[in-house]
């Protein structure tokens, strides 16, 4: 058969692991296998004896389904065309009733037993994945080039124990799986595609496996234990040696972050160690102090973590949490550890209710001028918050008042600092000199990011708004 992968041309860090696992089963059969990311005219004019489409996050539910339609007709047969991954699993229904798609074959959750395609006694989601499809250099369809290169993808563990509200996990792999053989499943990636330098590791709560022990053995005896040096790159005539790393990607769990369980990791070469950071209660930071000094003391030199706001939170408690990562990093360096904690601000999408499909939901505490005030300092900062305190203080602020001022000023003022020092001065000036109910009217003006031309008989209020419009 003539079998078309489709990934829409959204911007994503890792490959489609998913749609590599099918295209080796296909391979495996006899199949002619294309792989392609996005609309391509030359591909949809061909026939295709089946087509499949992953999807990912339901924010894309626009620019997936655009991609479902362009190639809607390009199968005999509309249930020739297959959707599956995340969006395909949380929005089945919607993907049914969408107009201009019907007929076509929803594949949800995984593809985790036999006969799911077809006739496969193993089930696709545990063959190994075809790293070729996503070679540019062998694939002539693929102008992408992911962020992740040289680095196997493969899972430990599948599922989490946890039910959060704002995660999906338990929807998409409801059931949770302690141990995966992994040392298979890299020296076959070995074996068909060659040796790759590190590891990404998908799993979504590894900590949580009573197997950690047998899981660390196996990734120390593949050659990622701590101070390794067993990946070899041919350099000329030389053959350097390098460290290879592991990525916890999906984040650890810091209530599993134990002596017993850091004491595990820390044979293995880390980098960087992601934790959590969700909440700001007093139970919750402690937990996530706690976390951050084990591995501090432990010898991990890179921390990461994820801070989760626009869900329950409020706005003072994102600066506060962020805040709390600027002290441990100014602690550790007195404690001479030199440890250091790179934090990512992501911010809360609903996978359910109104704005499933879009990007435009509003957490209860916040508001859109605030949301887009955040993301103006973070795509100046790459949407990473630094150690460094005086970096912070200039981003951020130094106190939450500063940072509630900076989150509410024009969007130049956020992003071009310098070039507007003098009218930020003056907009300070003014901005704190209002009395409070003078405040929250200028504050419902602005709130809603959009900033029509509208009668302000408020003399200060009317020159602080006219640098929103202009």
């Amino acid at each position: 058969m003539k079998i078309l992968l489709v990934e829409a041309d959204y911007k994503n860090k890792y490959p489609p692991l998913g749609l590599m696992k099918i295209s080796a089963y296909h391979k495996e059969i006899g199949d002619e296998v294309i792989f392609v990311k996005g609309k391509n005219k030359e591909l949809k004019n061909q026939k295709w004896d089946r087509i499949y489409v992953t999807t990912l996050f339901t924010f894309y539910w626009k620019k997936t389904v655009d991609t479902i339609k362009y190639y809607y007709n390009s199968v005999n047969n509309p249930n020739d065309l297959h959707v599956g991954g995340i969006m395909a699993t949380l929005l089945e229904q919607d993907l049914r009733t969408e107009q201009g798609i019907q007929g076509i074959t929803i594949r949800t959750g995984l593809l985790n037993q036999p006969n799911m395609l077809e006739n496969e006694t193993v089930p696709v989601d545990l063959m190994t994945p075809d790293y070729s499809i996503i070679e540019k250099e062998s694939n002539k369809y693929l102008d992408y080039e992911y962020e992740v290169q040289n680095a196997y993808m493969a899972s430990t563990t599948k599922g989490c124990i946890r039910k959060c509200k704002f995660c999906a996990v338990s929807t998409l792999e409801p059931t949770y799986c302690d141990y995966i053989d992994i040392k298979s499943q890299i020296e076959e990636v070995n074996r068909l595609y060659g040796e790759k330098r590190n590891l990404m590791l998908m799993d979504n709560n590894i900590l949580a496996s009573p197997q950690l022990e047998q899981i660390v053995d196996d990734l120390v005896e593949l050659g990622f234990g701590r101070g390794n040096k067993s990946y070899e790159k041919q350099s000329g005539k030389r053959k350097l040696k390098q460290t290879r790393y592991v990525d916890f990607n999906q984040g650890t769990d810091a209530r599993l972050l134990t002596e017993e369980t850091i004491t595990q990791l820390a044979r293995l070469e880390v980098k960087p160690l992601r934790i959590a950071f969700d909440h700001a209660d007093e139970e919750n930071v402690r937990i996530y102090k706690e976390a951050q000094w084990l591995a501090a003391r432990h010898g991990f030199k890179n921390l990461s973590n994820y801070v989760l706001f626009n869900f329950k939170d409020t706005p003072q408690e994102l600066y506060y949490r962020l805040k709390v990562n600027i002290e441990l990093n100014k602690a550790f360096v007195e404690e001479e550890l030199y440890t250091s904690i790179w934090s990512f601000p992501m911010k809360y999408m609903p996978f359910t209710g109104e704005h499933r499909k879009d990007r435009k939901y509003i957490g209860e505490h916040w508001n859109a001028k605030m949301l887009r005030g955040v993301q103006c300092i973070l795509n100046a900062t790459h949407a990473v918050v630094g150690p460094k305190e005086e970096f912070f203080n200039h981003a951020f602020g130094s106190t939450y008042e500063e940072f509630e001022e900076l989150i509410y000023m024009p969007e130049p003022f956020i992003t071009k600092r310098k070039d507007n020092a003098d009218k930020i001065e003056q907009w300070r000036h003014i901005y704190r000199n209002l009395a409070d109910a003078e405040k929250q009217q200028f504050i419902e003006l602005i709130k809603n990011n959009s900033f029509p031309d509208v009668y302000i008989e408020n003399e200060e209020i009317r020159l602080l708004y006219s640098w929103y419009m202009k």
